[in-house]
C-alpha cells in the first residue's frame, strides 16, 4: 500500500483550513485518512503551522511520500531537515498570544475604581512630579509679589502729599451732610430774601 502525506481540505468558501494526514495514495482528497498529524491554516497572518513530529518523521521513516505542498511545510518546520540530515531552518514566525480578557478586565476596574496596579505605577509618578512641581512654582510667585509690593511702596511716598492736599477737598464734597447746613445756614441768614426767591 503505496501511503503519502497530504493536505485534507476543511474550512469555508475563501478560508480554506488544512489538516496534515497520512492517507492511503488511492482515497480521495478528503476521503478517510490513516492518522492526523497536523494543521495549517494559510489565511492566518501569519500562518498558522502545527506538526506533530514525532509521528511524522516515524511515517517518513517507514517509507511516506510527501505531497509537494506538505514538504514545503516540512521544510519550514524543520522535519525534512531533520528527516534528511540537513541544517535546521530559522524558527517559524509565531502569532503573539492573546492577552487574558479576563485579566485585563480586572486591571482596568482597578484602574476605574482608583487601586494602584504595578504596571501603571508609572502614571501617578508623572502627576506626583507635577504636584511636586505646582508648589514650588508657587513660592516663586509669593517671593516675587514682595518685590512687586516693594516697588508700589516706594512710589507711594512721592504720590502721599498730592493725595494730602486732596482729601480735605474731595471730604467736604464727599460730606452729604455739610451742603444741607449752608443751606439751612443761608435760609437762617436771610428768611426775606429766601421767601422772596419763592415767590
Amino acid at each position: 500500500m503505496a501511503v503519502k502525506i497530504r493536505l485534507l481540505r476543511m474550512g469555508k468558501i475563501r478560508n480554506p483550513q488544512y489538516r496534515i494526514v497520512v492517507a492511503d495514495a488511492r482515497t480521495k482528497r478528503d476521503g478517510r485518512a490513516i492518522e492526523y498529524v497536523g494543521i495549517y491554516h494559510p489565511k492566518e497572518d501569519p500562518s498558522l503551522i502545527q506538526v506533530k513530529s514525532d509521528r511524522v518523521q516515524h511515517w517518513l521513516s517507514v517509507g511516506a511520500q510527501p505531497s509537494e505542498a506538505v514538504q514545503r511545510i516540512l521544510e519550514k518546520t524543520g522535519d525534512w531537515q531533520l528527516f534528511k540530515g540537513l541544517p535546521a531552518p530559522p524558527p517559524l514566525l509565531v502569532k503573539a498570544p492573546k492577552e487574558d480578557r479576563q485579566a485585563t478586565y480586572e486591571a482596568e476596574a482597578k484602574a476605574a475604581a482608583g487601586v494602584e496596579t504595578p504596571a501603571k505605577s508609572t502614571k501617578p509618578a508623572k502627576k506626583a512630579t507635577k504636584a511636586a512641581a505646582a508648589p514650588e512654582a508657587k513660592a516663586d510667585a509669593k517671593a516675587a509679589e514682595p518685590k512687586a509690593d516693594a516697588k508700589a511702596d516706594e512710589a507711594k511716598p512721592a504720590a502721599a502729599p498730592e493725595a494730602a492736599e486732596a482729601k480735605p477737598e474731595q471730604t467736604k464734597a464727599a460730606d452729604p451732610a455739610e451742603p444741607n447746613r449752608e443751606a439751612v445756614a443761608e435760609t437762617a441768614e436771610d428768611p426775606a430774601g429766601a421767601g422772596a426767591d419763592k415767590s
